[in-house]
């Protein structure tokens, strides 16, 4: 009997030559910066390197609620994997219809009608046709906001340094400071009946920037007394991060359109949803082909969607983040705050959505650098360099709840020095 060889796995050299001769030379070098390690394997809230070194999982960008392989999700994607992965796109498939109505149980009343994606930015995309489709051409969004990279979203996302090299964009788009509601009604009452208003729960890329108590609210009135579509960018607040089912349900707030995304594919499928009322819906409730994707609503996504809620709710996934949030926003801003003194301006959070906002360039990027050597992959902030991020999953133990503020301790105590005085008293911050 011949015995098969099978070839030895790449090695650390060789993924790096791919990435910079196939991929990018950029991200490569990034990779590199933050020690090289190659993923080989996750499960729950941990990943596992290629050299079998295990690392907690507070990464992700809001996509593992649930953490990796979850297995309610992963049974139901491997089912459907046996039985119809990709549909005709002719006949009427159960999967789409069944995720549809499992969503729309989920969100607030009023939102009846569900259209699939396969990413955040596209999900974007559908909600700036829709308000074509009502005559709301003139949109309007937050500078720090994030909504996408394609270029219907990238017009929203208020961050010049993406925006630049892609000039022009959409036109008659327009920015307001998060949490002003003057310049919004200024802004409003210019647009005579025509705007559409882009906003997040809580920014996330610009930093875990919360709104002003009751700003959401105000928003919505706004819109109403305008005649504006109010569009609600939960892609990565929604599903119980924030330790409510949707940012929505923290002030009562009904949208004319939500947009979800990142962990409704449950941490196994990309796919993402624009959930609308039947007035905002209604062109593309009349005509089925006016806004289509060949993977849109396909049955293997719709089996992770169905999953996905489905461990949810069957966990109490949200209460669950609401508590770990509390007690890691705690932890956290203790153990910050005891190292790092006054160069931690802030440290803020809701639910499993918590950033660490410094004082001064460099701490948020090497402490990122240090929290993988002591074992936490945690997160940069797109909008904010000044921001360290954490989104954690909703399924961390006790023991790994001990070993997140160990490692963050320990890295803290290991970059607080470059930062702040010695304790003699007499020295500066260290140059860069």
């Amino acid at each position: 009997m011949t015995t098969v060889r099978q070839a030895p796995a790449p090695g650390r050299a060789e993924i790096g030559r791919l990435y910079r001769t196939r991929l990018s030379k950029g991200r490569a070098t990034l990779g590199e910066l933050l020690g090289g390690e190659l993923e080989a394997e996750s499960r729950g809230a941990w990943v596992t390197t290629a050299a079998g070194r295990g690392l907690l999982n507070c990464s992700g960008y809001g996509v593992l609620l649930m953490g990796a392989r979850h297995p309610t999700v992963v049974r139901h994607v491997i089912e459907q994997l046996h039985r119809n992965p990709v549909a005709t796109r002719v006949l009427l498939e159960p999967q789409a219809a069944l995720a549809a109505d499992a969503l729309v149980a989920t969100v607030p009343n009023g939102l009846e009608r569900v259209h699939f994606a396969c990413s955040g930015a596209e999900a974007v995309e559908t909600a700036i046709k829709i308000a074509r489709t009502l005559g709301k051409d003139r949109l309007i969004a937050t500078h720090g906001g994030y909504h996408g990279k394609t270029m219907g979203a990238l017009s929203l996302t208020g961050k010049e340094l993406f925006q630049e090299p892609f000039r022009p964009l959409l036109p008659s788009t327009s920015h307001v400071a998060y949490g002003d509601a003057a310049a919004l009604e200024e802004q409003l009452a210019a647009a005579s009946g025509r705007a559409c208003v882009v906003i997040e729960p809580v920014q996330g890329e610009a930093g875990v920037v919360l709104p002003p108590p009751g700003h959401l609210r105000t928003v919505q009135e706004l819109c109403r007394a305008h005649d504006a579509l109010f569009v609600l960018d939960e892609i990565q607040t929604g599903l119980g991060r924030l330790g409510a089912w949707w940012g929505a349900d923290l002030e009562g707030l009904t949208p004319d359109v939500l947009l979800t995304g990142k962990g409704l594919g449950g941490g196994v499928m990309p796919v993402s949803a624009v959930v609308a009322t039947p007035a905002a819906f209604a062109a593309f409730d009349k005509d089925p082909y006016l806004h289509t994707s060949t993977f849109s609503g396909m049955p293997l996504a719709m089996a992770a969607v169905r999953g996905a809620l489905t461990a949810i709710e069957e966990e109490d996934l949200v209460t669950r983040a609401r508590d770990l949030g509390v007690q890691l926003l705690d932890g956290i801003g203790r153990i910050a705050r005891e190292h790092f003194g006054d160069v931690v301006r802030e440290v803020r959070g809701r639910g499993l959505l918590i950033g660490i906002e410094f004082a001064e360039p460099g701490p948020a990027g090497d402490l990122l650098v240090e929290l993988i050597q002591q074992g936490v992959v945690a997160n940069h902030s797109l909008n904010s360099h000044l921001v360290l991020r954490l989104t954690p999953p909703a399924v961390l133990s006790p023991s790994d709840v001990a070993f997140l503020f160990t490692a963050f301790d320990r890295a803290c105590r290991a970059q607080a020095a470059r930062y702040v005085p010695t304790l003699g008293g007499g020295a500066s911050h260290a140059q860069h």
